[in-house]
């Protein structure tokens, strides 16, 4: 196995360009387990850790660019308020220590569908800047970026420079289920985004399908009890049944295995929990703003 160690991201897309099959390693804490356990024997490992760029990051005016390699401390340290269901998912990522070398690039790189950022950057609707040699930038959508179990929608001299994630415009949840918080890898995992501004909801589960996904026959469905119900302006409690009837579609929306952390039927019944919970907590707080601002005005 060699070992290339590019000083610039110029130079890594040179050596991503010569050796497609080059494996990149940054925060290592995806791929070297796959090495230490020998799953995973690659010919080439990239090394992307001095390229300093992959480590920033800049909220712009509307939207989030994560560097690459931006760790998941970081996104819990200073990112709370603009994206809080990813910041939320940071927390239940391992142990401290992973936490300050893992990144949600890595993450996407894996494309594990256990993985923890994914349901919040399908939640929030982010995109995905990858870049190459020959055919420079390119941004993919995170409803097209996972294409299989483990695979993604990247070409082979690709790499994932950053990811744009538009800034909260309401209230954001995330919830897990494992034998821990963390420290474990997710049984099932669910997260939900309300988009007052677009008046819509978008859901991202984890671990109950191939690959991540959206439950997107249940988002049309709160979208138009919602709109239907005038809940965005009157800012009512939802309904019982609405959120049984989300929550059985969420669970509909899965796909799981059964396996040693959990079977099939859990996975939907759990998810089905998730949904209904996050709904009742993330309506609860879009009230309460409301509310506020009603009363400021």
């Amino acid at each position: 196995m060699d070992f290339l160690r590019p000083a610039s991201w110029e130079e890594a897309l040179a050596a991503k360009a010569a050796h497609p099959t080059a494996v990149p390693i940054a925060g290592g804490t995806d791929v070297m387990v796959e090495i230490n356990f020998d799953h995973r024997r690659p010919e080439y490992l990239l090394d992307l850790n001095r390229i300093g760029d992959l480590y920033d990051w800049e909220a712009c005016e509307n939207s989030v660019r994560l560097g690459a390699s931006v760790s998941y401390s970081t996104i819990m340290e200073n990112l709370r308020a603009e994206l809080p269901g990813l910041a939320l998912a940071s927390h239940t990522v391992a142990s401290p220590q992973i936490r300050n070398r893992g990144g949600v690039g890595g993450n996407l790189g894996t494309a594990s569908p256990a993985g923890d950022a994914h349901p919040a950057l399908l939640a929030a609707g982010a995109e995905v800047e990858v870049e190459s040699a020959e055919r420079g930038t390119r941004l993919i959508p995170i409803d097209e970026f996972y294409t299989g179990v483990k695979r993604n929608a990247l070409a082979a001299d690709e790499l994932i420079r950053a990811v744009h994630i538009k800034k909260a415009d309401g209230p954001q949840q995330f919830s897990k289920v494992g034998t821990r918080n963390a420290m474990v890898i997710a049984v099932c995992a669910f997260g939900l985004a309300l988009h007052p501004e677009s008046r819509t909801v978008r859901t991202g589960i984890g671990s109950a399908a191939p690959t991540p996904v959206r439950a997107k026959a249940a988002e049309e469905f709160l979208d138009a009890a919602l709109e239907e119900g005038g809940f965005w302006d009157n800012g009512r409690i939802i309904t019982p049944s609405v959120a049984k009837q989300f929550a059985e579609l969420c669970s509909g929306a899965c796909n799981p295995i059964d396996d040693v952390r959990g079977t099939a039927s859990y996975r939907r019944h759990a998810v089905g929990v998730m949904a209904r919970r996050t709904l009742t907590w993330t309506w609860e707080s879009y009230r309460g703003t409301a509310a506020r601002t009603e009363g400021a005005a």
